[in-house]
């Protein structure tokens, strides 16, 4: 993972076939170019195949011979998942693909026409000339666990995503039906379901005896006890519920429908859930991970799906950078800018870092002492937001260290490091 540009550039020389491809959901565009940029075959189709790879490796191989090249490289400018088909089969191939930066691409587009023009065989020569420049970065193609977590990570998201949607459905339901329920119910749990299932409007409980009520929630198979005092409460606000009465008919049907998709995608997210975390079991990483308090089977799956293998690193500010985590700044002169956080990187790994940060800090003793070092020391201290994109380095420093040498968290060496260097810097 340690390609500096000059090393990147040297990977491109004389003998070198450089190949720059605009990737589209059913047929790419591809060109070819020499190591100075010269075009060597203009652009030329490859359909999303079988049939139309084995064609494009074809014409690889053929350029090679007749333009005298031993070596290729492919350069791609990344579009959604359309690319991966390709990637694993160039793998196999054993030919390498490097990716260009989407940004770059707008920004040089220019440079030979000075238009802002866009189309397929523009695109692809830029995207070849920016290879031919070393302005590339190598894609990490997934394999076994690795690809099994990103996979499930990102369906276990989209699972939840969708939860949530049915659970705002749910709440906006009961805004127009039953808006005392959430002072019964503040959440969607167990017996809150059956009550929606059994009884979702105040009308058919307002009726009802406590007794009755809590032997028609015993009929559910989920539900065996249910609390007499929350059945007490739920019969007196319903006696006096404010809830529309009209349209009910199709109002019952939206409820029990919202409540068995609710109930459906907990038991699939308890599942992947389940499976993920055994395969995360299996990996090298899993079992130091596990040592740093306020870190949770979820959040580990989460990084490793992001992160994989912690070993393909050489250094900790590669994960930082992978995380958009570094720091850019605007100067000019006299003028000096503010610091911010690049934000170029991995959005779902940035924001994982956040998420994870406030319970890490509770429940982590070394990370609060540190926030609260950041946030109060006197020179030069951190707003609370601040201090929190600090420690998401830092953890991702620890991640690190402790995967990469094999050894379990330690909070106290960690402060004790980190307040010698800030002693020293004092000095």
């Amino acid at each position: 993972m340690n390609y500096t540009q000059n090393r990147k550039i040297e990977q491109v020389t004389d003998q070198t076939l450089v190949i720059g491809m605009d990737i589209a959901k059913q047929k790419h565009y591809a060109s070819m170019v020499d190591a100075r940029g010269r075009v060597l075959k203009k652009l030329f189709p490859v359909i999303q195949s079988r049939s139309g790879f084995e064609q494009f490796y074809a014409s690889i191989q053929e350029a090679m011979k007749e333009f005298g090249k031993t070596e290729v490289i492919v350069g791609i400018e990344p579009t959604g998942h359309y690319w991966l088909n390709l990637a694993y089969f160039l793998e196999e191939k054993g030919i390498p693909l490097v990716m260009v930066n989407p940004m770059h691409v707008k920004r040089s587009k220019e440079l030979d026409d000075n238009l802002p023009t866009k189309h397929d065989a523009k695109d692809a020569l830029v995207i070849a000339k920016l290879v031919k420049d070393g302005r590339f970065s190598y894609p990490r193609i997934l394999h076994e666990v690795e690809a099994e977590l990103r996979a499930g990570s990102t369906f276990r998201e989209s699972l939840t995503k969708e939860l949530n949607a049915v659970r705002n459905q749910m709440i906006r339901w009961l805004d127009r039906y039953f808006p005392e329920f959430v002072q019964v119910f503040p959440s969607f749990g167990k017996m809150a379901l059956v009550v929606l299932e059994k009884t979702p409007f105040p009308m058919d409980i307002a009726n009802q005896t406590v007794e009755g009520l809590m032997e028609r929630y015993r009929q559910s198979e989920t539900l065996k006890c249910p609390q007499k005092p929350k059945v007490q409460k739920l019969l007196e606000v319903a006696r006096h519920s404010i809830g529309i009465t009209e349209g009910q008919q199709m109002a019952r049907i939206e409820i029990a429908t919202l409540v068995r998709r609710y109930r459906q995608l907990e038991q699939e997210i308890a599942a992947l859930t389940e499976e993920l975390t055994a395969l995360a079991q299996t990996t090298a990483e899993y079992e130091w991970l596990q040592t740093i308090p306020g870190l949770g089977d979820a959040t580990i799956i989460e990084l490793l799906s992001e992160i994989g293998s912690f070993a393909q690193y050489q250094d900790s500010r590669q994960l930082i950078k992978l995380a958009g985590l570094t720091l850019k700044e605007n100067s000019s002169g006299q003028h000096k800018g503010q610091k911010r956080i690049s934000k170029r990187g991995r959005k779902r790994l940035r924001a994982l870092l956040f998420r994870v940060m406030m319970p890490l800090i509770r429940h982590n003793e070394a990370f609060r002492q540190l926030h609260e070092y950041y946030t109060t020391r006197p020179i030069n201290p951190l707003r609370k937001k601040q201090s929190i994109v600090v420690l998401c380095g830092k953890l991702l420093k620890v991640l690190y260290a402790v995967c990469v040498k094999q050894q379990a968290f330690d909070g106290e060496r960690m402060i004790q490091d980190i307040f010698s260097q800030s002693q020293a810097q004092a000095a």
